[in-house]
This record gives C-alpha cells, structure tokens and sequence, in this order.
C-alpha cells in the first residue's frame, strides 16, 4: 500500500466506522465492484471516495466525475486524495477541469488544490488559469492568500515568460513577495 492510499485509509477507516463493507472497499482489485460503488444510490461519501481513489490511481476512467467533485470538496483532505487519484489517471480532461474549478469565483475558497494540480499537469491550460487567478487575488483586501501564493509559485514553476507581469503584480503584496521575486528570476531567465 503506497502512502497516499495509506493516508487516505486511515482517514476514512474512523468515518466508516471500520468493517467488513470498508474493507472490501480497500482490498478488493474488482474494478467493476469499485465502479459500481461511484452509481449506487445511498452509499456513503467515505465509499465513494475510496472507490474513485483507487480507481483513478489505477488509471481507470470511471473515476473521474468522481473524482472531480472531490477535488472542489469543502473538506480539504478529500481534495488532496482527489488531486493525487487525478494526477495518476491521467485523463485528458482533467486539466480542463482543473482549470474550470480554480477559475470559478464562486468556489475561490476551494481553489488552492485544483491550482495546484494545474502545476502538476504542467498542461496548455496551467499558465493561462494561473495567471487569471492570480490577477482576481491580488485586489486589495482579497482574503484568499494562500491560492495567490500557490499561483505564484506554480507559474515560477511552470516557467512560461507570459506570466512575468502578473508575477511582477504581486511583488507588492506582503506575503507573495518572495515567492514573486524567486518566480520572477525563474522567468526572466
């Protein structure tokens, strides 16, 4: 069991309450079972999340919508699970989705993981998505720092020369400066 199946697990062993439904859940190598989990009416989110997992870290499709709606989640450790499970599938519409999520105003709260996916996939939709949220966060008295800054780094990551501006936008701002100034001289290289 690799250490983020591991982590996962333990985590939703406490909110399934153990058990043998649980266990199967996290054994079993039917990919079938685990796809019918994801359409099953009333089963619990603990099941449904761990069926995606393990079917989108084994690069099985059906877990994607899943999948999705587990990264725009509330709760920030199923946007982890989702994130990781997401990366590994391998779907060529994750970085569409990725992009829709971190893009979309009313969910700002819940864009740090899809932002940080986008850098990950390093994908044709990455640079324009950061740069489109980075732009929203940098407006005076913008609570959500924490996306901004995964943006920053993210474009100092994914290196493409048409972010420079944006980056150099939010030199000003406390708590991007240096992830702006390390990302700038990544850029301007």
């Amino acid at each position: 069991m690799d250490e983020e199946l591991r982590s996962l697990a333990s985590r939703l062993r406490d909110e399934a309450g153990g058990g043998p439904v649980y266990e199967r859940l996290l054994t079993t190598t039917d990919h079938d079972e685990l796809a019918a989990v994801l359409t099953e009416r009333e089963r619990p989110l603990w099941a449904r999340e761990l069926a995606a997992f393990r079917l989108g870290c084994a690069g099985d499709r059906r877990a994607f919508e899943s999948l999705v709606l587990l990264l725009n989640h509330r709760d920030p450790e199923r946007c982890v699970s989702a994130a990781h499970a997401l990366f590994l599938l391998g779907d060529p519409r994750t970085p569409r989705a990725a992009a829709a999520l971190a893009t979309n105003e009313l969910r700002v709260a819940y864009a740090l993981l899809p932002v940080r996916l986008l850098t990950r996939l390093r994908a044709p939709e990455s640079v324009p998505a950061l740069m489109t949220v980075l732009r929203r966060r940098l407006t005076a008295g913008d609570p959500h720092w924490r996306v901004a800054l995964a943006c920053v780094e993210g474009l100092g990551a994914l290196g493409d020369k048409r972010a420079a501006e944006v980056v150099r936008a939010a030199l000003p701002h406390p708590r991007l400066t240096a992830a702006a100034a390390a990302a700038l001289a990544r850029l301007e290289m």
